[in-house]
């Protein structure tokens, strides 16, 4: 009973890290348990309840439908089936709080929050428990758990779901390091993305980001990444990498934002017009075209999925004027390719174009 009592009382608790390391500091709060070896198992009356779900991370896209797969069995294998409850729920990460996404028991499934409308339960096959998720939003990144309890016994495995995006900087009109954290949020989305998590920024830096303004993440944590060490960026000294200022006051620290920008289901184009507009015409322009002005976030996302290729700088929803660059050629800026930023003109000026986005 006394050993009962001393787990009742101190829970025991998983600390994981992340999977890589390069040399710099990593924020790497509660995370919940690892992916593990994708199955959980439990014994009960010498039957053992087995989970299984994939090790390697699932990617889709904005918009999709994609089904998060869960099975699970026993051994020996049982004469007859046996009632099961099912849950399906988001883990905490970066902050955020968990969120139940579905409960079933037989037939009867209940589904919660922004998830309900979106999921079901797949029970095409014996012992199949898999999620069915539909309308992917950007929220919808994450480790999902599968829990199958059967009486008093209970296992669970992990999904993680990773959309396919970009993760870009962002700074607004008024200029660097402008933003605290929950204005930091807002700006990113005004640009149709979410502030960026370190495993999507450190990926980007794995392809080759590299920007020396300090920015937000997910976590409330600031970084920036560097692939080519420079004297202005932390000196020359110190090796390529993600570095980090660690977790900042959400209200009074200001820094940069790293957006991070879906792929899209619609369409981003130069809108092909006799004259340069201001940014008042430019959003009507867009509208008489049955379509709306691009975000910043968009025309990214334009560049890197569709690669949209245009050396005309146009308005973008923000005030800002930037062009995408897929294949760099003389007369259209540096040599790499990318998205170039003007900056914010005078939104009376007429020296630019547009760019729309149409929802397919």
């Amino acid at each position: 009973m006394g050993l009962w009592l001393f787990f009742l009382v101190f829970p025991v608790t998983c600390v994981s890290g992340l999977p890589f390391y390069n040399g710099f500091y990593y924020s790497s709060g509660p995370r919940g348990r690892t992916l593990g070896n994708g199955y959980g198992e439990g014994l009960f009356n010498g039957v053992k309840l087995v989970v299984e779900t994939p090790e390697e991370v699932l990617f889709s896209y904005r918009g999709a439908s994609v089904t998060l797969p869960c099975r699970y069995r026993y051994e020996p294998a049982l004469a007859s089936p046996r009632p099961v409850r099912i849950k399906w729920w988001k883990l905490s990460e970066n902050g955020a709080p968990e969120q139940d996404v579905l409960v079933a028991i037989g037939q009867k499934h209940r589904s919660f929050g922004d998830y309900q409308g979106r999921v079901h339960l797949l029970q095409d096959e014996a012992r199949e428990v898999s999620l069915e998720l539909r309308d992917l939003r950007l929220e919808d990144s994450g480790r999902y758990r599968c829990e199958v309890i059967d009486g008093l016994e209970d296992e669970s495995g992990l999904v993680e779901l990773e959309l396919r995006g970009i993760v870009f900087p962002y700074q607004p009109r008024q200029g660097r390091y402008q933003l605290n954290f929950h204005e930091a949020q807002k700006a990113c989305r005004e640009q149709d993305a979410v502030v960026a998590s370190f495993e999507q920024l450190f990926r980007a830096w794995e392809e080759g980001l590299d920007w020396c303004n300090a920015g937000w993440l997910q976590d409330a944590s600031v970084q920036y990444p560097i692939t080519l060490p420079r004297q202005p960026c932390g000196g020359l000294g110190l090796a390529p990498g993600v570095r980090s200022y660690g977790h900042r006051h959400h209200r009074l620290d200001r820094y940069d934002v790293f957006c991070f920008a879906a792929a899209l289901k619609g369409r981003v184009y130069y809108l092909e017009h006799p004259m340069k507009l201001t940014l008042p015409e430019a959003r009507e322009a867009c509208r008489e075209d049955d379509a709306q002005i691009a975000t910043v976030g968009q025309l990214f996302a334009a560049w890197k999925f569709r690669d949209l290729d245009r050396c005309d700088a146009g308005w973008l929803a923000d005030g800002s004027a930037r062009y995408p660059v897929a294949h760099p050629r003389p007369n259209c800026g540096p040599p790499e390719p990318g998205v170039r930023s003007i900056g914010f003109p005078d939104p009376q000026t007429r020296s630019y174009g547009v760019y729309c986005y149409r929802q397919r």
